[in-house]
């Protein structure tokens, strides 16, 4: 029996991954909604080749509009239709958490990518997804590695989980050297080939920052027992050490496509994942390295964040949105990212944070705390 789709982000490098692993499983997977954030171009070939039943274009010209939902509550919206089963969520930044909560709490699979989410708002979609019965389903690669090699497992018998990190494009560069770094660097990324925000917190370490938090959430672990290593090759996708010693780890060629397809049928696999066989001579050798803290600032301030917990994760994820739109921009340099995000926390991490509201208004003061900082 076919399951419903939603494709939340559908134009996005996860969501055209997610929509060719669709297509190779066209007799598990049908899609019954996408939504995208302003490609009308790319979301009408999508639709011509999915038919789907509800299309949503969040910033939305008159001329692009085809009849779709328009406008930011089709998300909500393509996310708890009758007919879906698993939404995809693959949109970038806070933005995809109204829809992952509303998912959860009508009893959905969320696959998620949207990592932002749990980070903003980690105690709200726990509940949602606990009220309502829903699931989530991680989709980033070291979240699923976790996910395969904790399969079975009670987690009273883990000690720890290691996430791995490529190092990013900056990796080796010293601290003279990053402070002139350009955009045009930090989207060389040397193994991912994503979009530009994420390609940026990649540079950062930001995206290892939100990885932590997230997987504090997921898998119910204290921070100290979650750890970071770089491993260029990006084969190992994540370690789990167990309290006998023992580590279990979970590698392939480094593709999207497999974690996506394991979100779409946990705790089932599936043959053809579009991933080639697993050749180790071939991905030899695989090395492993300590993260340089010093030169990556906004992996420590990320980690603290989510120590903290209440709004300093959101404003942490907030401040780091706004500076790498700045910085994307040509407005700032490399090294203000970090130093714009440990000035957010300073001011505004003590914020409340109990309700959904208050969520909102951490991440909007963040926002313009860094904008002020800026004078932008």
């Amino acid at each position: 029996m076919q399951k419903g789709v939603a494709v939340l982000g559908s134009t996005g490098s996860i969501g055209t991954t997610a929509l060719r692993v669709i297509a190779r499983h066209k007799d598990r997977f049908r899609v019954v909604a996408l939504t995208a954030h302003s490609n009308g171009e790319l979301l009408r070939q999508q639709v011509r080749e999915f038919g789907p039943e509800y299309v949503g274009l969040v910033n939305c010209e008159e001329e692009q509009a085809d009849g779709w939902r328009r406008g930011a509550e089709c998300l909500v919206e393509a996310a708890t239709r009758s007919g879906v089963d698993i939404v995809l969520n693959a949109i970038v930044g806070a933005a995809g958490l109204d829809a992952t909560i509303a998912a959860l709490a009508a009893g959905k699979r969320v696959a998620l990518a949207n990592k932002e989410t749990l980070v903003v708002g980690g105690e709200l979609v726990t509940r949602a997804a606990a009220e309502g019965r829903g699931e989530i389903v991680p989709v980033d690669s070291e979240h699923s590695a976790i996910l395969q090699c904790i399969a079975g497992r009670d987690r009273s018998e883990i000690r720890r989980v290691i996430l791995t990190a490529s190092g990013g494009p900056f990796r080796g560069w010293s601290e003279e050297r990053l402070a002139s770094a350009t955009v045009a660097d930090a989207l060389q990324h040397p193994t991912w080939t994503m979009g530009r925000k994420i390609t940026i917190d990649s540079a950062t370490l930001a995206n290892k920052a939100l990885e932590v938090i997230e997987a504090h959430f997921l898998f119910g672990l204290p921070y100290d027992s979650i750890e970071v290593v770089v491993h260029p090759q990006s084969v190992v996708h994540s370690l789990v050490e167990f309290v006998d010693g023992s580590v279990v780890a979970q590698m392939s060629v480094p593709s999207m496509e497999l974690p996506v397809l394991y979100a779409l049928t946990h705790p089932e696999r599936v043959s053809d994942s579009g991933v080639p066989p697993f050749d180790p001579v071939a991905l030899s050798p695989m090395t492993f390295e300590p993260v340089a803290y010093e030169n990556f600032p906004a992996l420590k301030l990320g980690i603290d964040a989510g120590r903290r917990g209440g709004a300093a994760p959101a404003v942490f994820n907030a401040a780091n949105e706004q500076a790498v739109a700045l910085f994307l921009a040509g407005s700032i340099q490399f090294a203000d990212i970090a130093s714009s995000i440990g000035s957010a926390l300073n001011k505004l991490g003590g914020l409340a944070s109990g309700s959904m509201q208050d969520l909102l208004d951490a991440d909007m003061k963040a926002r313009r705390h860094v904008l002020e900082s800026f004078e932008c």
